[in-house]
């Protein structure tokens, strides 16, 4: 199969951004560190960028790519380097498990879509018993909130929720001129690892109730901001101080909250 000659244009449904900066994609690379004998999936491959140098390392590489077009022009460059298996799939309705054989658990990478980046990270991690671990391209600002620490101002719900299923970690950070159009932010590289036992509320939902009222509230303490909730004798029953903001919480507080919550008859809850 001839390589494609004619270049793609990069469609903006898709959130398509192509990195193209030889330094950054080996750096990526590095930070994956891929062996033969890992089960790497490629979320969103466009032009191979990652996926080439993936597949030399591993010999066989999963991807699941939505835009169908440039399936094609993908397979043409991956030729002859490995088995290339191609997933037309959407990667936020896509079963990532179905992939896995018997105690098998899957490395993820990829450039994502910035328009859905956070509901595909949690699509991921509900799936997190597959995963050992995950490295992906974001905006600057969604990793800068998915690694604050608590009385930073980028600390607030995603923060909350992701602490509870996976440790996260900043790798470097990425400039618009790596990307082909460049985006108007800045992008990093992050590495999420699934926590073996993800301590987990009883309720999430309830838990996504509490952590949004409170940080709706932001400026308040935590006991004006869930006196709908919770008194105050209940906040410190959960070993919480309730004259202190939102953002001085971790996200095992916010986990101990919730769970006395759903633990009292309460009909705002209910």
């Amino acid at each position: 199969m001839s390589k494609p000659d004619n270049p793609h244009r990069a469609r903006k449904r898709f959130g398509q951004n192509f990195l193209h900066d030889p330094a950054v994609i080996q750096r990526i690379i590095s930070g994956i560190a891929p062996q033969t004998n890992q089960h790497i999936v490629e979320i969103g491959p466009g032009l191979g960028a990652l996926t080439l140098p993936l597949l030399r390392s591993t010999g066989q590489l999963d991807v699941v790519e939505l835009d169908r077009d440039i399936i094609p022009r993908l397979t043409a460059l991956c030729e002859g380097l490995g088995e290339l298996r191609v997933h037309n799939k959407d990667a936020l309705r896509f079963d990532f498990s179905s992939l896995c054989a018997p105690g098998e658990k899957l490395r993820l990478v990829g450039n994502l879509p910035y328009n859905i980046s956070t509901p595909l990270l949690f699509h991921l991690l509900k799936q997190a018993d597959h995963i050992s671990d995950m490295h992906f391209m974001l905006q600057r600002e969604v990793v800068e909130r998915m690694v604050a620490s608590p009385g930073n101002k980028t600390y607030g719900r995603l923060t909350i929720s992701l602490a509870l299923q996976a440790q996260c970690e900043t790798l470097f950070i990425v400039g618009p001129g790596a990307f082909k159009p460049a985006p108007k932010v800045e992008s990093a590289i992050v590495r999420i690892t699934p926590n073996a036992a993800a301590n987990q509320p009883k309720n999430l939902a309830l838990f996504n109730l509490l952590v949004s009222k409170a940080f709706s509230a932001r400026r308040k303490t935590i006991a004006n901001g869930l006196r709908d909730l919770l008194s105050r004798e209940q906040i410190e029953e959960a070993g919480i101080d309730p004259g202190i903001r939102p953002e001085q919480i971790d996200a095992d507080g916010y986990r101990r909250l919730s769970d006395l919550c759903d633990a009292q008859p309460n009909e705002t809850t209910s």
